[in-house]
């Protein structure tokens, strides 16, 4: 977490034929000043060999306002998706790319960027994915990867990655709300029109036969009864309970919530609930033993328990961290 008060510095590094959307997914994030709506300050710096024009596919430019060497002082560095994904990319970028992770600054990239990395050296032996369509040509050109082939993003030793697109958007807002706390991803998120976070894999997207209207009709009635469990998070609600809703047997609707989902009902919940206790803890003082009460988690000590496993932290060394930090931007 940075600082109250002092701007995250966030390096974007460019290079010819990266990937607009992907720059622009990066910009939205980290370069649109959301300080007066809560969120916190950034400095978003585009890096490159020099100062000419990055071209990119599609007749963009982006042009840039440091040099490489920025990357190592900076708080965490975004590498954009490329459209070759074989294309040697030039080696002061790599050579930047190497030196940001040695001085211990977190690495990202975007949907095909993990292909920058990995022809950087830094996701060898190390967890990676890609987009979906892209894994088995990751595992082919950089045997040393170990790719996964259905998350949405992971980490392994400060280097990120993520799947396709979307994906992108989910880790940035995760990186975000792992520096500043679920409300300041959740601010940037609400003006980006899109889910605070996800869950699931990218599994769901996988290219499948065209829906029929009995699939559309079981996607349209999870969406509601999703809709409804968020009302009720406090309530001690069960598969059955939600299924009765959907108007299934459990073991349909599980089995129709994890192809809409990529994640099973109990899982999704758990998720939920945390996500609503980080909003508590970080926007109120109300005691523990409410706040759990109130996200459905029964206790404290269950809802402690779910911290750790999902955030490597305690409820009260998260409002310790973020609680703060929430007060300042407000």
């Amino acid at each position: 977490m940075q600082p109250s008060g002092t701007a995250q510095r966030i390096a974007l590094v460019a290079f010819p034929g990266i990937r607009a959307f992907d720059v622009a997914v990066i910009a939205e994030v980290w370069g649109v000043d959301r300080t007066g709506r809560g969120a916190p300050p950034f400095e978003l710096r585009r890096c490159a060999p020099d100062r000419a024009p990055v071209r990119m596919p599609g007749g963009l430019t982006l042009a840039p306002d440091q040099a490489l060497d920025w990357t190592a002082t900076a708080d965490l560095v975004v590498v954009p998706g490329v459209d070759d994904h074989l294309a040697p990319v030039p080696e002061p970028v790599l050579d930047a790319l190497r030196d940001a992770h040695r001085a211990g600054v977190p690495v990202a990239a975007l949907c095909g960027g993990a292909f920058v990395l990995a022809q950087a050296g830094l996701l060898d032996g190390r967890r990676a994915v890609t987009h979906w369509n892209l894994t088995t040509l990751l595992s082919a050109a950089h045997p040393g990867v170990e790719v996964v082939p259905d998350a949405l993003f992971v980490e392994d030793d400060g280097v990120w990655t993520a799947a396709g697109v979307a994906a992108g958007i989910d880790l940035c807002l995760h990186l975000v709300r792992t520096a500043h706390g679920a409300e300041a991803a959740a601010t940037i998120a609400r003006s980006m029109v899109t889910a605070p976070f996800r869950t699931g894999t990218q599994a769901q997207f996988i290219e499948h036969p065209a829906p029929t209207a009995d699939d559309r009709e079981a996607s349209d009635t999870l969406a509601a009864v999703r809709e409804r469990a968020l009302r009720r998070l406090s309530e001690p609600l069960t598969v059955a309970e939600l299924a009765r809703w959907a108007g299934m047997s459990p073991r349909s609707f599980a089995r129709h919530f994890i192809a809409t989902t990529g994640t099973t009902p109990i899982q999704w919940l758990l998720d939920q609930r945390v996500a609503a206790a980080q909003q508590l803890l970080e926007r109120t003082d109300l005691p523990m033993p409410e706040v759990a009460r109130r996200c459905g988690f029964g206790s404290e000590v269950t809802m402690r328990q779910h911290f750790a496993a999902r955030l490597a932290t305690s409820p009260r060394d998260y409002r310790r961290s973020f609680r703060r930090s929430f007060r300042a931007a407000g």
